[in-house]
């Protein structure tokens, strides 16, 4: 019998499932504790629960845990890149990395992506379906296990576009939130997107306290609809229109994502039309030095990219370089995953080998 993954549920499903079973509701507080806070892989695991209810909960739910195919650890800062094993053999990535603060997750919301910029590795392969709640959560808890670290905050910019996979990555922020289970708060989260404007006014009104991180690379509308497709659908100002109407809404500062590429964007002019841009909206700018890709000619010298961040401070933006973390074992998103398709001719997991329900959401 195929199973639903327990992980995916919210407090109120849960609730409303142990009632219908003769249940008290009580119960869920305790099995969501188990959850998502002690990390349980087995129901057998919950011994303040009569066994009885743990028979159940074992008849009607699983509890899903992604197969770690493939474990990376940089030698010089603590990144660990993990290679995930979704039940039907698709293939996602995550990003374990150590600041001052804490470490951080970054998080695949998808498997593969529609979106299709042109210097993306996760978007080469195509689009092949969204990561439900549960496989998102997923990634951290068993990031958490294999590390014996625990993940104090979470960027959403791992594997597709979150904004795509809208009601699911909601639900799974409520239920990363959720104070009956992690209780993370939200404002230790980044969502990363490439601009898609309806989405983005849906999520400012829903009150989360998130920080939005716009992935932008141009200034001009020619030369990002040459590198991201996404443009031609929404164009800048539309999309800073939107980000503008997040920040009044919300009054969160938008971070906005510039991957700084030999050639193309990373001129004079490209940081003088910037700043005429984000005028008057309160932003950060981080800057990227592009990641190689097999399948791409893009390339930045790194020096470039502090030649542009001097241009944009110059400009009187507020521009930073991102820290470049897990050089060693090639941490750059979808990176992983592409050579992992090189290298088999099937599926790494056996499709529903635990007989758990988690396709698309």
């Amino acid at each position: 019998m195929t199973k639903t993954d327990i992980l995916s549920l919210s407090f109120g499903e849960l609730s409303d499932w142990l009632a219908e079973a003769g249940e008290p509701k009580f119960r869920a507080k305790q099995i969501f504790t188990w959850l998502h806070s002690r990390k349980a892989t087995d129901f057998s695991e919950m011994t303040d629960l009569s066994l009885s209810l743990r028979t159940k909960l074992s008849d009607s739910f699983c509890i899903n845990r992604l197969i770690v195919v493939k474990r990376l650890e940089s030698a010089i800062d603590n990144t660990v890149k993990y290679l995930y094993g979704l039940s039907d053999g698709s293939l996602i990535e995550s990003v374990l990395m150590a600041y001052k603060h804490g470490d951080s997750l970054c998080v695949s919301s998808q498997v593969g992506c529609k979106m299709g910029c042109n210097f993306c590795a996760s978007t080469i392969a195509g689009f092949v379906r969204n990561l439900t709640p549960g496989e998102m959560l997923g990634q951290i808890y068993e990031a958490e296990r294999d590390s014996g670290r625990t993940v104090s905050s979470l960027v959403l910019m791992g594997i597709g576009e979150p904004l795509d996979n809208y009601d699911n990555v909601l639900k799974f922020l409520r239920l990363l939130s959720a104070p009956q289970g992690r209780g993370m708060s939200l404002r230790h989260v980044t969502l990363s997107t490439c601009g898609l404007v309806p989405m983005i006014d849906r999520l400012a009104e829903e009150g989360l306290g998130l920080t939005l991180s716009v992935s932008l690379h141009a200034a001009d509308d020619a030369s990002r609809s040459r590198i991201m497709p996404v443009n031609r659908k929404y164009s800048i100002a539309e999309l800073l229109g939107a980000c503008r109407r997040y920040f009044d809404t919300t009054g969160r500062r938008i971070t906005f994502e510039y991957a700084v590429i030999d050639g193309v964007n990373g001129t004079r002019e490209q940081a003088r039309l910037l700043a005429k841009q984000l005028e008057g909206l309160p932003c950060h700018i981080n800057l990227i030095p592009v990641n190689p890709v097999r399948e791409r000619n893009y390339h930045t010298k790194r020096d470039t990219v502090y030649s542009f961040q001097q241009m944009l401070e110059q400009e009187g933006l507020n521009a930073t370089v991102r820290r470049t973390l897990g050089s060693d074992i090639n941490a750059a998103c979808g990176q992983l995953r592409r050579e992992a398709q090189r290298e088999r001719g099937e599926d790494i997991a056996d499709s529903d080998s635990n007989g758990c329900r988690n396709g698309p959401g």
